[in-house]
């Protein structure tokens, strides 16, 4: 990695666009594919998806679980594809949503050590167990130029059951907002090179933005486009000039098993981003 990941994620998206695209080969969508359900039908997706997108948009975002899935085989495709879409200039986000305390949190956070097997430039944590259990993940990921994106406000439709609960005098939500904008200091609210290397994950999806983000400093990853009902227009009227990574899954994998119609998928989401 060269520099911290909030500037080369600043640098991403200044050149591809701010789009995010997840990766997530689970049975159904293979078998839409025309793929089989094994590791031979995970491969073959996982190129695809790779070849098609890793030279053309800022951030892959794979599901760390549709991999697991598939055992240590599984985790092998994951391993190759990751270091061929970041040797193309797409970051990696590992969504893999870990949250522990102590050592096995430190564990987890070895994703983002250069020496890893799986070495990713940044990783969704939950933040569940308190603050300082994301201290592990922290220090690894300042210590190697990594990123992390924290759960806060997130998309499901039963979020607010915890995250908006009361906790003092702030809700759980605007707690973990504060906490990663501790981190980032005085990072830039938008994009630049001073770009904060910690963000939370807020849903494009939510009514009304209800959690300040003006302390943050760092990036908000924005699940919910498309296919779960979220829209440009949505990321506008939730977010303003903020640094925001949208991430599409369904309405770009859905092109299926054609290269051509993956890229094109991807492009007219970047080009209504940057519209």
């Amino acid at each position: 990695m060269t520099g911290p990941f909030g500037a080369r994620l600043a640098a991403a998206v200044a050149a591809r666009g701010p789009l995010c695209v997840g990766i997530d080969p689970h049975r159904e969508l293979l078998l839409e594919w025309g793929l089989p359900d094994d590791v031979a039908g995970l491969r073959r997706f996982t190129d695809l998806v790779v070849d098609a997108l890793a030279g053309h948009v800022a951030v892959l975002k794979p599901q760390l679980a549709f991999y697991e899935r598939h055992g240590s085989a599984g985790l092998a495709v994951l391993e190759d594809a990751v270091a061929r879409a970041r040797a193309v200039g797409a970051l990696v986000l590992l969504d893999a949503k870990r949250g522990d305390i102590g050592s096995t949190m430190a564990g987890y956070a070895d994703y983002l050590r250069p020496d890893h097997p799986l070495a990713v430039d940044a990783l969704t944590v939950s933040p569940y167990l308190g603050p300082g259990s994301l201290e592990p993940a922290r220090r690894t990921a300042e210590e190697f130029g990594g990123g992390l994106f924290v759960l806060a406000r997130t998309s499901n439709p039963d979020a607010a059951t915890f995250q908006s609960a009361v906790a003092g005098r702030r809700t759980v939500a605007q707690t973990v907002v504060d906490t990663v904008g501790g981190w980032n200091g005085a990072g830039e609210p938008g994009w630049g090179p001073g770009t904060g290397s910690h963000g939370v994950v807020v849903g494009a999806t939510l009514t009304e933005l209800d959690v300040d983000l003006s302390g943050l400093g760092g990036p908000v990853l924005a699940p919910g486009l498309g296919a779960q009902g979220g829209s440009v227009a949505d990321l506008r009227r939730l977010f303003g000039d903020r640094a925001v990574v949208p991430s599409v899954s369904r309405d770009v994998l859905r092109a299926g098993a054609d290269p051509a119609a993956l890229r094109a998928a991807a492009d007219r989401w970047t080009a209504e981003l940057g519209a």
